[in-house]
């Protein structure tokens, strides 16, 4: 009879996300895992297959944890300028963290620098991430201008895009840029989205 296993497998799941994420699948040894999980190599592969196979976990974590977040930012009470400054404001503050010598950025956007081009599984998760945040943020872009608040030379599919390029775009920044930068960097990009007369949202 196989015997039970003696670990929390999403313990186990979010430690190594952490690992990764921090230093990237190639510079990710099992030895590093094993550290940050606490499991030996047998356990380790025995449970999840191996390394790629606890990355595409890790991803999965990732997905499930930070885009609920974005969605729910997105969902939430205000204008739509007031939310789309919200969501870029939390990269921001999330990513730079309380080690602003020391960010990581988005899990999703570094892998799908590092691997999603290599990996077709990689690619998948990443591209689900993004399509969501894209379709959540194109919903109240078009709330945004119904309401009068944002420009309609353009669908609100493209100014989706270009608000979700600004918003990955701030996520690779926060890797070298500080607070600072990036802030201005979000009221520029929310300054392109007012319709002509529109006053800045409080």
């Amino acid at each position: 009879m196989a015997r039970p296993r003696q670990f929390d497998e999403d313990r186990v799941i979010g430690a190594a996300m952490d690992t990764f994420w921090r230093q990237g699948y190639e510079a990710t040894s099992t030895r590093d895992l094993c550290d940050s999980t606490g499991l030996g190599p047998s356990s380790l592969y025995n449970t999840f297959g191996g390394k790629r196979q606890l990355y595409l976990r890790a991803l999965e974590r990732y997905h499930a944890t930070a885009t609920a977040r974005q969605l729910e930012i997105l969902a939430a009470p205000g204008t739509a300028e007031q939310r789309l400054r919200a969501l870029m404001l939390d990269a921001v503050d999330t990513d730079l963290g309380a080690r602003e010598e020391d960010p990581h950025g988005c899990f999703a956007v570094n892998a799908a620098v590092e691997s999603a081009a290599l990996d077709g599984d990689v690619k998948k998760v990443v591209r689900r991430t993004f399509d969501l945040v894209e379709d959540a943020i194109r919903a109240v872009v078009a709330e945004g201008q119904e309401a009068g608040e944002i420009r309609t030379d353009s669908d609100a599919r493209t100014l989706a895009r270009q608000v979700q390029s600004s918003y990955y775009g701030l996520r690779v920044l926060g890797r070298v840029q500080g607070r600072a930068a990036l802030r201005g960097a979000v009221r520029g990009a929310l300054v392109g989205l007012r319709s002509q007369g529109a006053a800045p949202a409080p």
